[in-house]
């Protein structure tokens, strides 16, 4: 049999998942719920607790415990890199997700910071340079209104982009196209990416910056992008939060065993 606090919980999720409590109501006070025979205090608690580690509420002093927009960010697939969307038009990876979202997007929602260090050793080794060699992070804080939703920050190689829009601290995307038409017209054109996502525990700083409940996890991206000889020219980490995206894929299936003949 379930905990008391677990099944508060859980009928208080249902409640929220079926829109009987909507993004932005404040559930009932601690107390009132004690009063009301639904446990103790510790056990209101720790079911708030719950709701809260599973990105339904955010509690906070003076505005209780309310319920949390509940509809993610897509973070698209390939389609987010479509080279229409960049080198033909102005929209940026992330912009397209807003766009696939039906969210809005204003400038001021991305800040960053590009600085030059020496390259930490995963860095080094997704770029093939020697312990020591030097290069340019751009790393950017996105947020949807005053919410953070990731940070991503993007490596490159000083021969690559020095004296280029990608070393231009400017807060928002690094021009017309972002990064992805930096590289273009500079004679870098991508070609193709891979992409390792991992969940894991946010630490401290993390989940002060990305606003996190206590008890959320966020979502490690990794991704390389490459030239089609093979060049690296971008690899980036990216720390999102976990509850405020849905990750969409939408691909063609490979066929491996017909490839092989027809290359025969």
């Amino acid at each position: 049999m379930a905990p008391k606090w677990r099944e508060l919980a859980d009928r208080f999720a249902e409640q929220i998942r079926s829109g009987e409590y909507e993004p932005g109501a404040q559930l009932p006070q601690i107390r009132d719920l004690v009063k009301a025979g639904e446990g103790s205090k510790d056990t209101v608690h720790k079911a708030y607790k719950a709701l809260e580690a599973q990105g339904l509420v955010t509690s906070s002093r003076g505005h209780g415990t309310v319920v949390r927009q509940q509809t993610p960010l897509k973070r698209l697939g390939i389609a987010r890199y479509d080279k229409a969307k960049w080198r033909d038009g102005d929209e940026v990876a992330f912009i397209a997700d807003r766009v696939a979202s039906g969210r809005p997007y204003r400038r001021n929602e991305q800040t960053q910071n590009v600085s030059r260090v020496v390259a930490p050793p995963l860095v080094a080794e997704a770029h093939g340079l020697p312990e020591g060699a030097e290069v340019y992070a751009r790393a950017r804080l996105v947020k949807e209104g005053t919410q953070p939703t990731h940070t991503l920050t993007s490596y490159y190689r000083p021969e690559h982009v020095e004296g280029t829009r990608i070393v231009d601290p400017s807060p928002g995307p690094a021009g017309r196209g972002g990064g992805f038409r930096v590289l273009y017209d500079a004679g870098y054109e991508i070609d193709h990416m891979k992409e390792e996502i991992f969940a894991r525990v946010p630490s401290e700083e993390e989940a002060q910056l990305l606003q996190l409940s206590p008890g959320e996890w966020v979502v490690e991206l990794h991704r390389t992008t490459y030239t089609a000889d093979g060049t690296v020219v971008e690899f980036a980490i990216g720390v999102h939060a976990a509850t405020r995206f849905a990750w969409a894929y939408d691909f063609k299936v490979p066929d491996s065993a017909n490839t092989e003949g027809e290359s025969k």
